[in-house]
């Protein structure tokens, strides 16, 4: 299904609400504003396979692009707006975009990229003027409102966060069907495990351009539900909002929760949630202190899932079956898991090694990277894939994350999973966030060393660094603890809260 096939029912529901304004986009105009743009991108020789970008914040624009992507078997690449223009540029160049829809708030930007981004032949602005753009709205109200004979479906090209480097675009191939005629292929998947429906109200408290979120919301349009955006995250805002539009589902990042979890109490019980039936969470690791807090609060309405932007695999588990087994991320609901070493060898249950999801064949490559794409593939079987994640399944087979590969800290022959240290410290009320990384060492070969966010009004300094060592020892194993802490005034995150370690690294050792 697609937003299309509910005009003729419900026209005037709203199809797209904005949570801090109120302001809606119904069925019947996302319908049509996706039926104009689908004909400008066709009016200026975009074919199926070209790909059209987009930069702009969190707005209905989204999905406005993306359904005339998927309405006309265009690539749709939403690009990170916080990125700079190099960066930016990079991403519209990799993807072979052939339009850029900007919004003017990203004037600068889109500007600046003109001269690095020449395959680019209609580059449209939303809002105000951009010099060297067509006016969007003006392109629209010139179009066609008739939707065209031929709608083949379109895909997301996404780029991955670049948490490990430079960010690679995951290209699967075009779907072999007209929109009109079959979703998108997940939604059999997503849609029955967190019962999404036609009633469903869902809260999107994430960035658009990341993955989960523009797809969750294109699957709560293809059965007719309601998208809630938030501008961007705040922990008070969503609680408000989860009130205020009597939301069903959402979907967060572990973050988010540590966030909401740290507010004063009045303002965490201030707020009427008993709509609330769904909430999902996923993209990052999420400690057991912190979901078991969450489902104390929230009750036993957790889903999570873990996945990635490649789709490879994804697991499943509710409250009830993780509170039985805490800190999994579930059993397969897609694809077969199998762990393995190094060379390939698969290793025995609750042996920990790198993650792998066996398909029937491997449903992704990185754009332009076919290194990249093998080092994906098991080195024995070219249909499993692994997007470099640690862990072990138990008996049941049931899957334990334990951290990245790339992350991973080998000190004096001993693994360490910075993963264990960070979940240890990150509900620690003097701390508001938390990261671990190796750094080089002449002894050891690794060392241990912890950057910590300290919480507002926490003095930091040998006190603190002390205070918190010491929280770790009682906690873990002593050979885990870093040597030593450094106070820092903000860790580098993507939106979705991913740390990107690289970047801490960089001051000690070239990143990988």
């Amino acid at each position: 299904m697609y937003p299309g096939a509910f005009t003729s029912t419900t026209p005037d529901k709203a199809a797209i609400i904005m949570a801090d304004t109120g302001a809606t986009v119904t069925y019947a105009e996302l319908e049509e504003r996706s039926v104009r743009l689908a004909h400008v991108l066709y009016d200026h020789g975009l074919r199926p396979g070209d790909s059209v970008a987009m930069l702009a914040p969190n707005s209905p624009l989204y999905y406005e692009v993306y359904w005339a992507a998927m309405r006309s078997g265009l690539y749709m690449t939403a690009i990170n707006h916080r990125l700079s223009p190099v960066e930016v540029a990079y991403i519209a160049n990799d993807c072979g975009a052939r339009a850029l829809i900007a919004d003017s708030s990203l004037t600068e930007t889109a500007t600046a990229i003109i001269p690095l981004t020449g395959a680019i032949t209609l580059r449209l602005s939303v809002g105000e003027a951009i010099a060297g753009h067509g006016s969007f709205d003006e392109a629209l109200a010139a179009a066609s409102n008739v939707p065209p004979s031929d709608q083949p479906r379109g895909k997301d090209m996404l780029y991955s966060s670049g948490t490990t480097g430079q960010p690679k675009g995951v290209k699967a191939p075009l779907p072999p069907y007209q929109v009109n005629d079959g979703a998108d292929p997940l939604l059999p998947l997503f849609g029955p495990m967190f019962g999404w429906d036609a009633d469903t109200v869902y809260l999107n408290p994430s960035p658009l351009y990341h993955a989960a979120p523009l797809r969750f919301g294109g699957m709560i349009h293809s059965v007719g539900g309601t998208v809630v955006i938030l501008p961007r995250f705040d922990a008070v805002a969503a609680l408000v909002a989860i009130e205020r539009y009597r939301i069903t589902h959402s979907q967060w990042v572990p973050t988010m929760f540590v966030r909401m979890l740290k507010l004063p109490a009045a303002e965490r019980i201030g707020h009427d949630l008993s709509s609330h039936r769904v909430a999902v969470h996923a993209a990052a690791p999420i400690s057991v202190e912190t979901k078991r807090a969450m489902i104390e609060w929230w009750g036993p309405i957790l889903h999570e899932y873990y996945a990635a932007t490649e789709a490879v695999g994804v697991t499943f588990i509710d409250s009830k079956a993780w509170l039985e087994r805490p800190g999994t991320v579930g059993k397969a609901g897609l694809g077969i898991i199998h762990i393995s070493d190094e060379e390939g060898n698969e290793l025995p249950v609750g042996e920990r090694g790198l993650v792998y999801f066996e398909r029937e064949v491997l449903p992704f490559s990185y754009h332009n990277d076919p290194e990249k794409t093998k080092k994906a593939q098991h080195p024995l079987h070219d249909n499993w894939g692994t997007t470099g994640d640690i862990g072990y399944v138990d008996d049941d087979g049931y899957l334990f994350l334990t951290d990245r590969a790339a992350f991973m800290i080998i000190s004096g022959g001993v693994n360490i999973y910075p993963q264990e240290v960070e979940n240890a410290l990150t509900l620690h009320p003097k701390v508001h966030d938390i990261a671990v990384i190796g750094v080089p060492d002449a002894e050891m070969g690794e060392a241990v060393r912890g950057f910590v966010q300290a919480a507002p009004g926490v003095e930091t300094g040998p006190e603190l660094e002390t205070e918190l060592l010491d929280y770790l020892r009682a906690r873990i194993a002593h050979f885990k603890v870093p040597r030593e802490i450094e106070f820092v005034d903000s860790l580098p995150r993507t939106e979705t809260g991913k740390l990107q370690k690289h970047r801490l690294r960089e001051g000690f050792v070239a990143a990988p």
